[in-house]
């Protein structure tokens, strides 16, 4: 594995509490340690990233106006990302960006000029987990009341909060596994 160069994060129940279909920035809240975690991250100088599904825009319950306005309140909240893509579609729209597909991973990379394998991505469900395996970045899942146990149990990483999460790749990307090419184990934090 190569050194990370990228965290692309999952927003709703990831970096902010999951709030279905919120087109309200004031009902934004970051889970616990997120500002310490990115903070953490971009002192390494770590780009990050949010790639984000928001299928609310294509059920008409929020415009991609309202996804915006609530993106930069987590902006306000959590400091800047480096890059941000959005999934406007439907879960059968059949668009490759939607996870579990890879598309939006892909994307985000490329913008900020990384490979895939250079990136780990962060969520709290299996369709996160899949958009990474599949896109070739590596996944850390952090599981949430919403997260099955079959996600859980088939994560190539779990760590219990997205600090442990983060810091879980940073002592990672430092140890000699990491940089002789070996896979990181499985681990459960």
């Amino acid at each position: 594995m190569s050194p990370v160069r990228a965290v692309l994060f999952d927003r709703d129940g990831t970096v902010v509490h999951d709030v279905p279909y919120n087109a309200d920035p004031a009902r934004v809240r970051p889970v616990e340690g997120a500002r310490e975690a990115l903070d953490a991250l971009r002192a390494r100088g770590i780009r990050t990233g949010v790639v984000t599904n928001q299928s609310g825009i294509a059920r008409g319950l929020l415009t991609e106006a309202d996804a915006r306005r609530v993106n930069r309140r987590v902006e306000e909240l959590l400091g800047p990302f480096d890059v941000w893509a959005l999934c406007p579609h439907g879960p059968d729209d059949g668009c490759h960006c939607r996870k579990p597909r890879p598309g939006m991973i892909l994307w985000a990379a490329g913008r900020i000029c990384t490979s895939p394998a250079d990136c780990v991505v962060i969520g709290d469900i299996g369709a996160d987990m899949e958009a990474a395996r599949r896109a070739g970045a590596h996944g850390i899942l952090v599981p949430t009341p919403k997260t099955r146990p079959e996600e859980a149990a088939t994560a190539p990483c779990v760590a219990p909060d997205l600090l442990t999460a983060v810091r879980l790749l940073l002592v990672a990307s430092a140890g000699p596994a990491y940089h002789t090419g070996r896979p990181v184990e499985r681990r459960r934090v």
